[in-house]
């Protein structure tokens, strides 16, 4: 197996570390008025990712107990597409596309209860994004979720804090294929490897709160919260930019680049944090979390173009972007991918509501890839010979 140099932590998060040691319901209503209004809570500080990694681990029995609540999570238990409807004033909603913005919009989250009861949750909305957040790219933007915890008691959300929430970009039927695809992707990595954060596909209506009116009907994505995920692997989620290869558990993070390669992913940064988090645990270096996978060749969205500095016409072009290693040191999770050959392809004949155009699209770009696995040639050529050294500051 491949393994990192041993370091507890990269050299700049422990130099802050240092720095930032030294500076040291019962009952519910099955049904809520849509529009009721709360007083928001007063703003928690913001903690710095050295404040965050400098913070005393609880004890053994917390971290447990913390792993198995996240894991418990209601939502993830079951890949039944899950029919849910959000109000809100979209209009509002929508126009707000600064990448900066803390804006957050009212609005309410209808789901059936477990006795078939309808249960409205209010949430509070936000945009968020880059490229799929530009107007000129999507008119729909992805969003993020806020959760009350004393309103998801007793619902699939129960446990739930905040989650970004995949959206359909276009009110087209073309564009529930990608974002089923990109749901197919994380599934996909779900797989292989838990550190990966779980997904849960939703058919979501969206309506306008003044006047009840549908503004669209279409498949949607929840993502897990990283911090749900870092719970899961006992340790906790961080954001250290400028952290370099060597830093990252060898294993996890060759696992992450060889699955970016499998979908044709390069839009991400280890070095910049661009869709990448990492998850720290007590004994360990630091492990990768990777995600937003529409800009894959697996998804092929039409509005995709990589980045020009990699010199690759289109996504459907596959780039190895991780550490370099012998051919030797890729195996075990070349191993690993191969495994996993028959339940990879089983997903995408099995998921629902993707035309066949599509299935024989995603099904021909991993099949490729699975060949590339029984061919030593090519995975030297592809991850040995064209391996960039620096591609860490990418």
């Amino acid at each position: 197996m491949t393994r990192s140099r041993p370091v507890w932590m990269p050299a700049a998060l422990l130099a802050l570390t240092v720095a930032a040691s030294a500076d040291t319901a019962p009952g519910r209503s099955p049904v809520r008025d849509p529009q009721a209004t709360q007083t928001p809570p007063p703003a928690k500080p913001m903690k710095t990712p050295a404040v965050k990694a400098a913070a005393p681990w609880p004890d053994s029995a917390t971290i447990a107990k913390r792993r198995e609540q996240a894991e418990a999570l209601a939502l993830f238990q079951s890949s039944v597409p899950l029919p849910i409807t959000l109000a809100a004033n979209f209009d509002a909603v929508n126009a707000d596309r600064n990448a900066t913005s803390a804006k957050t919009y009212p609005a309410s989250l209808t789901v059936a209860g477990e006795r078939g009861e309808t249960l409205a949750i209010p949430v509070t909305l936000r945009t968020r994004g880059h490229l799929r957040l530009n107007p000129w790219t999507c008119a729909f933007p992805p969003l993020s979720v806020e959760f009350p915890k004393k309103e998801t008691q007793d619902t699939l959300f129960d446990g739930q804090d905040k989650l970004d929430l995949i959206t359909h970009c276009q009110d087209d039927a073309e564009y529930d294929q990608y974002v089923l695809k990109e749901y197919l992707a994380y599934r996909l990595y779900n797989l292989v490897t838990p550190r990966s954060l779980r997904v849960r596909l939703a058919q979501a209506t969206y309506v306008d709160s003044r006047n009840r009116r549908k503004v669209a009907s279409r498949y949607a994505v929840f993502i897990e919260n990283e911090d749900d995920l870092a719970r899961r692997l006992e340790g906790r989620a961080l954001a250290f930019p400028h952290t370099v290869f060597n830093n990252y558990d060898g294993d996890a993070l060759t696992m992450a680049m060889v699955f970016e390669f499998m979908i044709g992913n390069t839009d991400y940064s280890i070095w910049g944090l661009h869709n990448v988090r990492q998850v720290q645990t007590r004994f360990r270096p630091l492990y990768p979390i990777i995600w937003d996978f529409d800009g894959s060749g697996l998804v092929s969205a039409p509005y995709v173009v990589p980045d020009a500095k990699l010199g690759i016409p289109s996504a459907l072009v596959r780039m190895y972007r991780g550490p370099c290693r012998t051919l030797e040191a890729f195996e075990p999770t070349f191993a690993a991918f191969r495994a996993k050959e028959a339940e990879s392809m089983a997903l995408v004949n099995s998921l629902p509501g993707l035309r066949p155009f599509h299935r024989e699209q995603a099904a021909r770009f991993l099949r490729e890839f699975y060949g590339m696995l029984r061919s030593n040639e090519e995975l030297k050529k592809a991850f040995v010979d064209r391996c960039n050294k620096k591609a860490n500051t990418l």
